[in-house]
């Protein structure tokens, strides 16, 4: 239901504009005003779980996600659609974080929990990549408040089997709440969306706007300055020290980006340029949602084989490349199957980048910082897709002057940023770990390795507290 959420609202998008008169900001304040706030609280949310208890947390997350929805299928115009959308990130928030911790107390032994994880992650990536398609099915059937009346069923349910199976636990030591840390990071990514997005449809010249841009760079110096000082920081900065994990962040805000325009573009070109409808265009990027879901594995597979998923990472990133350079060259009569190919190339992008993201974060950390640094690795992608809608959507605007006037002349700029974006994605997966951590590990002293294929996997070479798995 989360990872649908993430994608779901790009295909209705059109519908809603027309339906509420919407300018392209508005459309795209429809999208950021969901992932700009998970992405500002998903940290908070895991350490509320931890404190307060996971199972607790998890039913409340659910209950909030779910009548936000309601509430957002009886939206009467766009203000009252973006607040209720702001609601939904908010339970979501919840959702993410304390499902890992569930799933890390349920199973303490190695094996079933990774094979749990992997469950997790797939029907995530599985929601994530039906998204658009799925949405269009709902639209087509009962329009497009029938994307959220969705998501009611599932969330009652998943209420009362929580209630049911899920037992209740809590970190044995869950860190201290970092409120000041939290309010910047807030002021930080909402002062910035806010100053792109309104700029472009504005003036980024205007006071105004400036004022929002300085207000987050003097928000991010005050809050580098915070955290250094904090024993237990909300956002730990020594991490940054790793390479590799430098490079996942560079490579989630990177990926999600190209994710977030992506999504926003297409389906503006799709509906309001070719003139399909809301089926219709799911059903074009039917290829970005197999090869969003079927990529992964394979991707994973290719890691284990040479160590590293540094390989995945430069596939992924130049298939990005390619993908975003043909869409540049999209016209009103480009041909179908050049589209469906093109569309594909992006969904094996992203599906060989996206697996490997939390790998690569936690390729360099102690096991007691995994957990940490795969939180950070997370909230990366929901700036990145917010970032990505924000800047594509503006360009937009700024060069179209319209919600679809001369789309195609104006549409290039963006793609072209990007573009660039999956650049970054390729020379971040150059600065990866390399093959040779893995020697390491096999020359560290077995309490502290890893298991391997055929070893025995003794409970007490598993952390004691599940919240570090």
């Amino acid at each position: 239901m989360i990872g649908l959420d993430d994608t779901i609202v790009s295909i209705a998008l059109p519908t809603i504009g027309r339906a509420f008169h919407a300018s392209i900001s508005g459309l795209q304040w429809i999208a950021d005003g969901y992932t700009l706030v998970l992405a500002t609280l998903v940290i908070f949310g895991g350490a509320t779980a931890d404190r307060f208890g996971r199972r607790r947390v998890f039913r409340a997350g659910l209950a909030i996600f779910t009548a936000a929805s309601a509430l957002c299928s009886l939206a009467p115009d766009l203000g009252w659609l973006i607040a209720c959308r702001v609601l939904q990130a908010v339970g979501g928030c919840m959702l993410n974080p304390a499902a890992v911790s569930i799933i890390a107390s349920v199973f303490p032994n190695r094996a079933d929990r990774a094979r749990a994880i992997a469950v997790w992650v797939g029907m995530f990536g599985l929601g994530m990549a039906l998204g658009p398609t799925l949405g269009g099915v709902l639209i087509a059937a009962v329009g497009w408040r029938g994307i959220f009346w969705a998501n009611v069923p599932v969330g009652l349910c998943g209420i009362a089997l929580t209630s049911m199976f899920v037992p209740e636990s809590r970190a044995s030591g869950a860190r201290r709440p970092d409120s000041v840390a939290q309010v910047l990071v807030i002021v930080i990514l909402g002062a910035l969306v806010y100053a792109i997005i309104e700029g472009a449809y504005t003036d980024w010249r205007a006071a105004t706007i400036r004022g929002f841009f300085i207000a987050a760079g003097v928000a991010s110096a005050v809050l580098v300055t915070w955290e250094l000082r904090r024993k237990e920081p909300l956002i730990d900065l020594r991490r940054f020290r790793d390479r590799s994990f430098i490079a996942a962040v560079m490579i989630g805000v990177s990926a999600f980006a190209d994710l977030g325009g992506f999504l926003f573009l297409t389906t503006l070109y799709l509906q309001d340029v070719r003139g399909c409808s809301a089926i219709d265009a799911g059903l074009q990027l039917l290829p970005t949602a197999a090869a969003m879901a079927l990529c992964p594995s394979v991707a994973t597979w290719v890691a284990g084989v040479t160590g590293s998923p540094r390989l995945p990472l430069l596939v992924g990133g130049l298939t990005l490349m390619l993908s975003t350079y043909l869409m540049a060259q999209l016209s009103g009569s480009t041909g179908e199957t050049r589209l469906l190919v093109t569309f594909g190339l992006f969904g094996v992008g992203m599906g060989l980048v996206n697996s490997q993201i939390s790998v690569a974060a936690v390729a360099g950390m102690p096991a007691s910082q995994a957990g940490l640094a795969s939180g950070i690795a997370s909230t990366s992608r929901q700036v990145g897709q917010a970032l990505g809608v924000a800047v594509s959507g503006s360009l937009l605007t700024a060069k179209a002057h319209g919600i679809m006037h001369s789309f195609t002349l104006a549409s290039p700029l963006a793609w072209h940023l990007l573009f660039w974006c999956a650049s970054a994605v390729v020379i971040a997966g150059l600065l990866t770990t390399r093959p040779r951590a893995r020697h390491a590990m096999a020359r560290a002293p077995r309490r502290w390795r890893l298991p391997a294929q055929g070893d025995p996997a003794p409970e007490s070479a598993f952390p004691r507290d599940p919240a570090d798995s």
